[in-house]
């Protein structure tokens, strides 16, 4: 909204401050930081007496999560409020790609709100049956899919880039909507799954998003792809808005959320956030980069595919639980040292896929 503002700058004037992306991204993370801080104990105080006993604790899971019962969860509301309210002030709403991550977001963060709101009544961890949340995932993941591929430059239509190789593409033609699908799909529920412990989730979720932030930033500037020799996707840019106001919706939620949290971000915030991830790598041609900058998520993901297959083979568990977050803390290790050490893990994949802009 605020970038209409430079229409009356004739050129000049503080106003034309508004046409850079870079001033655009800077106040919409102020103003997602602000709008947490404003907001985020008057909502957690409305979650906690709407929901009485909060979010249900699993049984079977590590002892020391009993003491979290009547913890709120639904806190990704205050996530997604700020998000949005920021990203529609500074981002350009004439851009498709940054209206396809918001539509992403928004449709998966009714998924986990359903999700949320069933286990909250219902006072169990089911919530929505598994099989309609990934349905209806699928859907909004292949509905955008589909729109990105119809903005994207005609010679990456429909094709797969590869980090490290300058001109590599591989033609996924008719396949490559499937594997949008799986890519948003994949990652919505994989920072799913990561949601498990105080402040796993969130900074990872920031750590990757900034991430991919700057590289929706290089992509989308000409000087910069032929520099570097990255593929030109014009437009992309602007979701280094959406990527800003991310950042600082989720350092005002973490200040609520860092252990002993407030409240839970709860399946509204992690699909959400996961759906957005992997809505910006395919509008941004770096569907791989991503399963390198989410590593973590990956491999959360991967340790429950994996634990799942292998006692069903088996009979016998390969990790105490999963996801692996929960092995470390049944041997021993103290929350705050899992999370700790996986947002190091999260800095260090994140400077890995930056890596790949340069290395050619």
């Amino acid at each position: 909204m605020f970038y209409w503002l430079a229409e009356f700058a004739d050129g000049g004037g503080i106003f034309n401050l508004f046409r850079y992306i870079t001033v655009r991204a800077g106040g919409a993370f102020v103003t997602a930081l602000v709008f947490g801080f404003l907001f985020g104990r008057p909502l957690i105080d409305l979650l906690r007496r709407k929901q009485g006993k909060g979010q249900p604790i699993r049984d079977d899971g590590p002892q020391s999560h009993l003491s979290k019962a009547g913890t709120p969860t639904m806190g990704g509301l205050l996530i997604l409020s700020a998000l949005m309210v920021s990203t529609l002030l500074w981002a350009r709403l004439d851009n498709p790609f940054v209206w396809i991550v918001i539509l992403v977001t928004l449709a998966f963060g009714l998924i986990g709100f359903a999700d949320d709101y069933a286990k909250v009544t219902k006072q169990n961890t089911k919530g929505v049956s598994g099989k309609l949340r990934m349905g209806l995932g699928l859907l909004i993941a292949a509905l955008a899919s589909y729109a990105a591929s119809m903005f994207h430059p005609a010679a990456l239509t429909d094709q797969l880039a590869f980090p490290f190789f300058k001109d590599a593409l591989l033609d996924l033609g008719i396949f490559f909507v499937p594997f949008g699908m799986v890519v948003i799909v994949g990652a919505a529920n994989a920072v799913n799954l990561t949601d498990g412990l105080d402040g796993l989730a969130i900074m990872p979720v920031m750590i990757a998003g900034g991430t991919l932030g700057i590289i929706a930033y290089v992509v989308g500037n000409s000087n910069f792809t032929e520099y570097l020799g990255v593929h030109f996707v014009p437009g992309t840019g602007d979701l280094l808005v959406f990527t800003a106001a991310l950042f600082g919706a989720g350092l005002g939620f973490l200040w609520y959320n860092a252990p002993p949290a407030a409240v839970f971000m709860g399946d509204t915030g992690s699909l959400a956030l996961g759906g957005a991830l992997g809505a910006i790598a395919v509008c941004t041609k770096h569907e791989i980069v991503l399963a390198i900058v989410g590593g973590l998520f990956v491999v959360e993901a991967l340790s429950v595919i994996i634990q799942v297959l292998y006692y069903k083979r088996t009979k016998k568990r390969i990790f105490l639980m999963a996801p692996i977050h929960h092995h470390f803390e049944k041997k021993g290790w103290a929350e705050p040292q899992i999370v700790i050490r996986f947002w190091i893990i999260s800095v260090i994949l994140a400077l890995i896929g930056l890596a790949t802009l340069k290395v050619r």
